[in-house]
């Protein structure tokens, strides 16, 4: 399996920014609740949210209060980042947090952990987040329930041009070798994004695996509209994911 330095996780997002913005699906409020669940006030608490790309789940954590800093090593998804008053962003990985010791009460990494380089990723998340806060991994993974996904799927692995990428191991087990967090525990909620026709492009388009040019572009085109047209109801269909959340807390210093 490639490693994920050799699939370059920073640049390959750079011309992905806009459609970030515009047709990544966001992550449920049950999700959110689950992050926060115990930490206390979420006025009170301070949040690393690393690899954060253009902002999406640490704008979910500062509505509900929360002060956090946002950690993106990509220039051009930082920009493209909608303001929030309580949201920071810094140029930083999440090899290399620019936060010191103990400083959050929650460090989360959303959509983003399978790209980091874990052993020295999770010491440094250990690092920053303090005794007994929370380490937090998200994803929404696509659900192939229903047939639509289940086209959605193998059109976005045809058109894939770095099929490797496409569902990429994420090490989560190097939480437990750390021994720096307690067990493990996930959670599972389903969210559904309905998306128009051009939404549905513009979703396949902000996997960073998907072409921008050539004769794969042109068939992903023409499948996904092939799969709109078969299954669209009063203008849009749904994207069906499952959102994994994996929490441990940080064991004392």
């Amino acid at each position: 399996m490639a490693n994920s330095d050799d699939l370059d996780p920073t640049g390959r997002f750079t011309n992905r920014a806009e459609d970030y913005v515009r047709y990544r699906p966001s992550y449920p409020p049950a999700a959110i609740d689950a992050l926060l669940d115990g930490l206390g006030a979420p006025e009170a608490l301070v949040a690393a949210d690393v690899g954060a790309g253009t902002g999406i789940s640490a704008r979910l954590l500062a509505e509900r209060g929360v002060e956090v800093v946002a950690v993106e090593p990509n220039r051009a998804m930082r920009d493209a980042a909608a303001p929030h008053p309580r949201v920071t962003f810094r140029d930083g990985s999440a090899e290399s947090i620019p936060l010191a010791e103990g400083a959050v009460d929650l460090v989360l990494a959303a959509q983003a952990y399978h790209w980091f380089r874990a052993e020295s990723a999770v010491a440094e998340m250990a690092r920053v987040v303090k005794s007994g806060g929370r380490l937090a991994l998200v994803w929404n993974i696509r659900s192939e329930i229903e047939p639509f996904m289940q086209g959605y799927e193998r059109a976005i692995l045809e058109a894939a041009d770095d099929p490797a990428v496409v569902g990429m191991h994420a090490d989560i087990e190097a939480v437990d070798r750390s021994r720096l967090f307690g067990p493990r525990r996930v959670v599972r909620f389903e969210q559904r994004q309905v998306v128009d026709r051009d939404g549905l492009m513009g979703r396949a388009l902000s996997a960073s695996y998907v072409p921008k040019q050539g004769p794969r572009l042109t068939r992903l085109v023409e499948r996904l509209g092939e799969l709109y047209d078969q299954y669209a109801v009063s203008g849009s269909v749904e994207l069906v994911y499952e959102t994994e959340v994996t929490l441990a807390e940080r064991l004392p210093r």
